[in-house]
């Protein structure tokens, strides 16, 4: 574990597992999580000789909680420094729901040679809200309601969610895990409010239309049907029409936090298409 510091002195805290000179995966977590969401995962790849590395998005989990920079091109230049720093190269980039945003921004921008395949789980491209452009959007009143809940009782809001439409523990005879509950809060609880209720215009409002047209490397976009966060039909199918090298992979029935309810689904689908 170690931390990185951006030009603005904000630190970032960062994991880095495995072997130094193995192929490196860096991880980018959804809101209002941290790099312990990627817990399954990290130990998954590392068992497969991989080099894991996940960090806390500032305002998040461990890294600092700062007054400015909680919009998507600050993130991407956090992500920045921080492969800058460990001098990753040809790296594959997972990205889940905010996280997925995340990593396109930044592999759109990223250095000649920083990157190698890109994976979006259940991401928020190519936008989320609701427009005269994207009319399949979220009305911007789900958005406003999510802050409005967040400002009111943050604590609850973060038992509310995962225990309802995260997971899809709402859905009749889902399999509901207390466990994934109680570690969704505290990994929420850990991070800073004003990060948290920023963030929410940044997933939701960033056009990344532009940015998916400028991703030269291949690209598996991974949705599931029954996300209620991000859904399917807005996001997974639309950024892989726009991504000039993508695979659309769907999973029929699966939540938005499906990395943590079905990883024994996902993590073989995604080391399949990291080794291809």
């Amino acid at each position: 574990m170690g931390s990185v510091t951006t030009q603005d002195g904000t630190e970032i805290f960062y994991k880095d597992w495995g072997p130094r000179d193995g192929q490196a995966i860096v991880f980018h977590h959804g809101w209002p999580l941290s790099a312990d969401d990627w817990d399954n995962q990290m130990l998954f790849f590392l068992a497969h000789g991989y080099r894991v590395i996940a960090h806390d998005r500032r305002g998040h989990g461990r890294s600092s909680q700062t007054a400015t920079g909680h919009e998507m091109d600050t993130y991407a230049a956090d992500v920045a420094a921080l492969t800058d720093a460990l001098d990753l190269r040809g790296a594959f980039h997972i990205g889940h729901s905010t996280g997925g945003g995340e990593v396109a921004r930044y592999v759109a921008r990223a250095k000649p040679g920083r990157v190698g395949k890109a994976v979006l789980v259940g991401a928020v491209p190519p936008i989320m809200v609701r427009s005269d452009t994207n009319p399949g959007g979220l009305p911007i009143e789900v958005f406003d309601g999510l802050r409005s809940a967040l400002a009111a009782n943050r604590s609850q809001f973060y038992i509310d969610l995962p225990t309802g439409p995260f997971y899809g523990f709402n859905r009749p005879g889902a399999k509901v895990s207390q466990g994934l509950i109680d570690n969704w809060w505290r990994q929420g609880m850990m991070g800073a409010a004003n990060a948290h209720y920023e963030c929410i215009k940044a997933f939701s409002e960033t056009d990344f239309n532009e940015d998916l047209t400028l991703i030269d490397v291949p690209v598996l976009v991974a949705h599931g049907t029954d996300d209620q966060i991000v859904p399917y039909a807005d996001a997974g199918p639309l950024t892989a029409e726009i991504v000039k090298d993508s695979t659309l992979k769907t999973y029929e029935g699966l939540p938005h936090g499906m990395l943590s309810t079905h990883p024994e689904v996902l993590n073989p689908d995604i080391l399949a298409f990291l080794k291809a």
